[in-house]
């Protein structure tokens, strides 16, 4: 296969689960041959740097010894703060998660809930890689009981935003690996049940 002349597919998701907590997973499907190299963590470093360059620098990734964080450009701000990132390894998936621990886009309450995962599965034609951002409690949805502004807010906001970037992420990763002429079109898919965002 080459993925100049085959066209990927991006599978997405995003709902609002019963508790009112955000599940969103995207994944593209790669052949064997392009995927050697790419790991979570090898995702996790090229979607740090890809959300700087998506965000013009207004989103400014930081790493340290505490985790990861991201800041609102020229502000005191994070907008999210994670604990540092752990790998696993459980054939036939490997998974880099981390674990959010605040910032201003968050729940007050609801820090210590939510979690960002990169992955790569293996499969048995090629390698499945994605991103699941799970149980997550946005400050714009106000509780676990949001009122339907709130919700209509979110999703023409912070959960547009996030599509977008991990759709053009893992566009960009296919585009490295398979070259500049790799295409893909979004597709939805079923993972949990809950309300669209």
């Amino acid at each position: 296969m080459n993925a100049n002349s085959e066209q990927g597919e991006i599978a997405c998701q995003q709902v609002l689960l019963d508790d009112s907590s955000v599940f969103s997973v995207q994944w593209l499907e790669l052949p064997r041959h392009l995927a050697e190299g790419v790991t979570p963590r090898f995702l996790l470093d090229r979607y740090l740097e890809h959300l700087r360059r998506f965000t013009f620098g207004l989103v400014r990734p930081g790493c340290d010894f505490r985790g990861v964080r991201f800041r609102l450009a020229g502000t005191p701000w994070n907008l999210i703060e994670f604990n540092a990132p752990v790998e696993q390894h459980q054939d036939p998936r490997r998974t880099c998660t981390m674990e959010i621990c605040g910032g201003f886009l968050v729940q007050r309450d609801m820090c210590h809930r939510g979690r960002l995962q990169f992955i790569t599965e293996e499969l048995p034609d090629g390698v499945r890689i994605g991103l699941q951002l799970s149980e997550f409690c946005p400050l714009l949805l106000g509780s676990a009981q949001p009122c339907f502004f709130r919700r209509l807010l979110y999703r023409g906001t912070q959960a547009a935003i996030h599509k977008v970037v991990t759709v053009r992420f893992l566009l960009r990763v296919y585009r490295e690996v398979g070259g500049p002429g790799a295409r893909a079109r979004v597709v939805s898919v079923k993972v949990r049940e809950g309300r669209p965002t």
